[in-house]
């Protein structure tokens, strides 16, 4: 008992000091989110939408670069412990990136368009970006 009164405190101590026990998945992932905005408008793209959802899925970032529409994936690590942000756009993911673009051209009546399919790689400790153009391909 004296275990769980403990850990009780230790919580409601942090609470009083507002001293966050973990800090939120997704608060990692929209600080990811706005670093690579801030990254690709320095780099002449101009975003479109932001966190575009639907049943299927979503896509983080949609995007014109150059004439092009661009349908961008953001992965943020503070470590490479788990390799790199990159490395976790598996087959699956980019299956589930199409899908998600195909509704969003159908919702938004786009026909015929150039687009392809990057993939920002954010550092959060140090907020460095890798931007890979065309990262996969659509040969599904």
């Amino acid at each position: 008992m004296g275990f769980f009164k403990s850990l009780l405190a230790l919580i409601f101590h942090r609470r009083q000091n507002s001293i966050p026990l973990m800090v939120p998945k997704n608060s990692l992932g929209q600080k990811g989110e706005e670093i690579a905005c801030k990254a690709l408008e320095e780099e002449g793209y101009r975003i479109i939408e932001k966190n575009f959802r639907c049943r299927q899925g979503e896509i983080d970032i949609i995007a014109e670069e150059k004439g092009i529409l661009c349908f961008i994936e953001v992965k943020a690590r503070s470590s490479e412990k788990f390799g790199l942000p990159e490395e976790a756009v598996r087959k699956w993911k980019q299956k589930k990136l199409l899908t998600v673009a195909v509704i969003y051209l159908e919702q938004k009546k786009i026909k015929s368009r150039d687009m392809r399919f990057d993939v920002v790689s954010v550092d959060l400790k140090t907020k460095k970006t890798r931007i890979i153009q065309n990262a996969f391909d659509v040969d599904f």
